[in-house]
């Protein structure tokens, strides 16, 4: 190969002398480079989707091959996020497909030392046991002669990705048990 094909080949002298000068797209790319397919090539489709990490809600891509979720990127017609995510973003795809993601409820009974797998419908009974004796240890008819009809033995603290209809939901229902400390973590 002689010195002029040698410079003719080189990414920097293409920039400069092409007619990509910020070296975002024909000056950047290598004879390999071009031969590569992108991973969302072979997707199905694509969902319109908002990051769950953080109050933020940047729009995520995700691309959806043979029903499984194989990549996730950001949304370029986001106005929030206009198309970038944040690290935590970038790499939700681990939430989906991840080897450390757990597909069954895990319960470690009160001073045990290991987790052990529970049924769903288990947990849930469970849950709504708990919350059934919290409402009931902790209501309240009336407090100083004033009826209050109230419970203090539960509380809500919503997290920050839950948008504007899930939290009203919850609201409702923390509000129809009877609870007063319903709170929201975007707002703390």
């Amino acid at each position: 190969m002689g010195v002029r094909t040698w410079i003719d080949s080189w990414p920097v002298y293409r920039q400069l002398t092409g007619t990509d000068p910020l070296g975002r797209g024909a000056a950047a790319r290598s004879g390999r480079s071009e031969r590569l397919t992108p991973r969302t090539a072979t997707a199905d489709r694509v969902v319109k989707s908002v990051c769950p990490y953080c109050a933020v809600g940047c729009g995520q891509n995700v691309y959806v091959e043979d029903g499984r979720v194989t990549q996730i990127e950001g949304d370029p017609d986001s106005p929030v996020s206009r198309g970038r995510l944040c690290p935590k973003g970038s790499a939700s795809l681990q939430l989906t497909t991840g080897d450390a993601r757990e597909q069954q409820v895990l319960y470690r009974r009160p001073h045990g030392t290991g987790w052990e797998r529970l049924g769903l419908g288990e947990a849930m009974d469970m849950i709504a046991d708990r919350v059934i004796e919290a409402r009931r240890a902790g209501w309240q008819w009336e407090v100083d002669e004033a009826r209050t009809r109230r419970t203090l033995g539960i509380a809500s603290l919503g997290g920050a990705t839950l948008d504007n209809e899930e939290n009203y939901l919850i609201k409702k229902l923390f509000t129809a048990l009877g609870a007063v400390q319903i709170e929201n973590q975007a707002r703390i």
